[in-house]
């Protein structure tokens, strides 16, 4: 179908269900934070032989504890995430998705509860189409009401609705109608849609605004995977479309660049830094795919940064834009609250010297406070220089890394 008569057709479904039955549920303020099963577990499925890295519900029982125990809870992880390979192959007798017997004989419900006890909040996977990604039970426009009520059922807190084996013109009627299902079931689901990303991301094929009415947050780009090559990918991308990307994201409403995988095996500390860097200037949704079992001490401080976390959050929501990009190097702001703002340095040479620049705070258009701004590295957790609009300072960047400043006026 043309784009033009998708844009027409959504146009008259929303005519049709009227602008109260926009997503009004209320949540995703500030960027979702929480855990995902999906980049580190994928689609283990056999318990017997991998009874500790399964999809299972005692998986997500054992991450919900480790967020708890380990003081994720506390800094605002706070959902647990069910991805794809959840389900039976077969609905129920009466036409309801059901989770596989042997993996949850508890039930979906069950495992909701046990996630609600520890003051956590449950997500689960859908796809909209035939089958998901994995092989399992797809959502089709004709079954999107019986889900919607079914999570809501089963008191899911968040719907991550794919689109593998499905259409443009099923998704032109599909997503919408699951944002209007979820909202009319009378309990508040987090929505995120993958939408845009089976329609190249970018207008026209996608109007984001539209989007941004319908979805809480929303997949743009390719998948993730456990290496630095992807995460520069999806930086680079977002970067070379941050003028269709940028104005999109707001309180209520992120683009999401993917999965966090610091913690796992492809990334060095110094990537992982600046996958965590880039995903706080962009405003990008902090949902890990590790395991927080067995997550290292290093990248358990990267993760549990405060300040990080802190600029992630903010509440004036305007996601951030790469201004300069000089073969190798890259300089990314972000405007905060309170005159705040974070700048991100980016270094993605492979070579081994490390990069010189300056920081100098005019060229940037950071100077409102006349009495000046104080520095704070953010990784290196500490205050690295106070300047004023006629001063510099002088930094390194590790190759492959990024420095992280939080700048605060003392106005």
């Amino acid at each position: 179908m043309h784009c033009g008569i998708l844009v027409l057709f959504i146009s008259l479904f929303l005519t049709l269900v009227g602008p109260c039955e926009l997503l009004d549920n209320g949540l995703a303020k500030s960027p979702p934070m929480g855990w995902i099963a999906w980049e580190r577990f994928r689609c283990t499925t056999d318990c017997n032989v991998y009874p500790d890295n399964c999809i299972s519900e005692d998986l997500f029982m054992a991450m919900a504890d480790k967020l708890v125990e380990d003081g994720w809870k506390d800094l605002g992880y706070q959902y647990v995430n069910i991805d794809d390979c959840w389900s039976a192959l077969v609905r129920d007798v009466n036409g309801k998705l059901q989770a596989d017997q042997d993996r949850f004989p508890n039930g979906i419900k069950k495992l909701a509860e046990y996630i609600h006890s520890k003051g956590l909040k449950l997500g689960i996977y859908g796809d909209l189409g035939h089958s998901t990604c994995g092989g399992y039970l797809g959502t089709l426009p004709e079954t999107i009401d019986i889900d919607a009520n079914t999570f809501a059922e089963w008191e899911v807190d968040m719907v991550k609705l794919d689109g593998c084996n499905s259409n443009s013109t099923e998704r032109s009627i599909g997503y919408p109608k699951m944002s209007h299902a979820l909202n009319s079931t009378g309990r508040a689901i987090l929505y995120s849609c993958s939408w845009p990303a089976y329609e190249d991301g970018l207008p026209p094929k996608v109007n984001y605004t539209l989007i941004g009415q319908l979805c809480n947050l929303w997949r743009n780009y390719d998948d993730i995977n456990d290496s630095w090559d992807k995460v520069k990918a999806i930086i680079n991308w977002f970067g070379d479309h941050q003028e269709d990307l940028q104005p999109a994201a707001g309180p209520g409403r992120w683009n999401d660049p993917d999965m966090l995988i610091v913690g796992n095996f492809g990334l060095s500390q110094d990537q992982s830094k600046a996958q965590l860097a880039i995903w706080a200037i962009l405003a990008a949704p902090f949902f890990m795919s590790n395991d927080l079992r067995t997550i290292s001490d290093d990248a358990m401080n990267l993760l549990q940064n405060k300040l990080l976390i802190h600029i992630d959050q903010d509440k004036l929501g305007q996601q951030g834009v790469r201004i300069k990009k000089d073969q190798d190097f890259q300089l990314w702001k972000r405007k905060l609250s309170h005159g705040q703002f974070a700048l991100a340095y980016l270094n993605t040479a492979d070579l081994g010297e490390a990069r010189s620049f300056t920081l100098s705070l005019s060229p940037l258009h950071i100077e409102d406070c006349s009495l000046g701004y104080n520095i704070y590295d953010v990784f290196d957790k500490q205050l690295v220089a106070f300047l004023t609009s006629n001063h510099t300072h002088s930094f390194r960047v590790n190759p492959t890394s990024v420095v992280l400043f939080f700048i605060r006026p003392v106005c």
